[in-house]
């Protein structure tokens, strides 16, 4: 039985890591059903409980099992006991290097070299690379690209760093897929019924949108405005722009949290909100990401920030509008043709968004059909990605 070390944030405080494991754990169990997934995390009790149906087991990586988050024995003994390692998701990237509570970049940096000599097979899975801005998370990087035995790229910007960052790379070893969450099968209408029912969603009665902010603002576009944005200026430009689409076109509007520490910064939102009769609150801190892609394919159209829940809503064909706030929503949006409806930070004004939720809202129907055929091309990628891992599996 071969044992495959996956490695990414599955902590279960985000929907979105939660929808790549999952995804993850389905396409690569149908090609190679008696592998066997070791699963580093600092939430064992969420791994077990939400993938029980896989050969799965949870790694501690807390201080009692000798780890500070990915920092420690547990890594170690994970990665050299594996037959392959599966690096996944945006979490190669130089914000915080050094802090291990926050970044897994120079962690990785120093034990998959180790892997690779002792002949442990390592494939960055679907992966995006960066942002790197440091020289030394430039070499952190390199590091682990000259270590890889595939790379999986799930958008074309991180391709370009690829390229940028290593020129000479074996054209042979790189793959552009796509993201594992795509392949997010829904949950029940019978989940949707009881969460209509428990939060008073009246989906299905009135036209529906969805909306999804982050806290990570101004990490993200600090390269745009010196200090970024701001948080009070950004949240009183959302707000003032769903007060008036609201005025305008009479919807209802979900705020959706995909990340638990997204919900101060949307009640923040909330509490700036004229319209709050007309709006209402979802979060993945009771609702699983299933449950969140099925309450995104009852919604006409989704504004988001958070790279999954754009990706989990086009997942379900509903029409997105990306906020970027970060170089891989820009590269999903590109990916699935939808780049004349991103938002850069530097562009964000009222008008200028309120325009292109107008356009995009009028345009749905049509929007919708395009989703359809560019997303299952992406679906198909996603699943491709598990036939690349043939040679070490079989």
């Amino acid at each position: 039985m071969k044992k495959i070390c996956v490695i990414g944030n599955y902590s279960g405080r985000n929907a979105g890591d939660a929808a790549i494991l999952g995804g993850l754990l389905e396409d690569v169990s149908a090609l190679y059903p008696e592998c066997k997934y070791l699963v580093p995390t600092i939430n064992t009790g969420f791994v077990q409980e939400n993938y029980s149906k896989y050969n799965i087991r949870p790694v501690g990586l807390m201080p009692w099992n000798l780890s500070i988050k990915i920092f420690g024995l547990p890594i170690l003994l994970s990665v050299f006991s594996s037959d392959l390692v599966l690096v996944t998701d945006a979490i190669l990237f130089d914000y915080k290097l050094l802090n291990p509570l926050y970044n897994y970049l120079f962690t990785l940096s120093l034990v998959l070299p180790l892997a690779k000599k002792r002949g442990i097979p390592i494939v960055l899975y679907n992966v995006s690379l960066g942002p790197v801005y440091s020289v030394y998370g430039k070499k952190c990087l390199n590091r682990i690209i000259d270590c890889s035995d595939k790379i999986l790229l799930r958008d074309r910007e991180s391709l370009s760093l690829l390229k940028t960052l290593q020129p000479h790379f074996p054209g042979n070893r790189i793959h552009e897929t796509a993201d594992c969450a795509l392949n997010t099968i829904p949950g029940s209408y019978e989940r949707l019924s009881k969460i209509k029912k428990k939060e008073k969603i009246l989906l299905g009665t009135k036209p529906w949108i969805s909306f999804n902010i982050s806290s990570y603002l101004d990490v993200y576009v600090r390269g745009y405005k010196k200090g970024g944005i701001g948080r009070e200026n950004f949240t009183n430009i959302i707000a003032e722009v769903i007060d008036k689409f609201i005025n305008r076109t009479k919807v209802n509007v979900l705020l959706v949290a995909t990340q638990h520490m997204d919900m101060t910064i949307i009640r923040e939102l909330y509490s700036k909100l004229s319209n709050k009769e007309n709006v209402k609150i979802i979060s993945n801190r009771e609702y699983s990401y299933k449950d969140l892609a099925l309450v995104f394919s009852n919604v006409e159209m989704h504004v988001g920030m958070r790279t999954h829940s754009l990706i989990l809503a086009s997942s379900v064909f509903t029409p997105v509008i990306g906020i970027i706030a970060t170089p891989k929503n820009r590269g999903y949006m590109c990916s699935i043709s939808q780049d004349r409806r991103m938002m850069e930070f530097k562009d964000l004004t009222i008008n200028a968004l309120l325009s292109l939720m107008e356009s995009t809202w009028n345009e749905r129907q049509r929007v919708k059909k395009e989703l359809e055929v560019a997303v299952k091309k992406e679906k198909q990628k996603a699943r491709q990605a598990a036939v690349y891992l043939k040679e070490f599996l079989v």
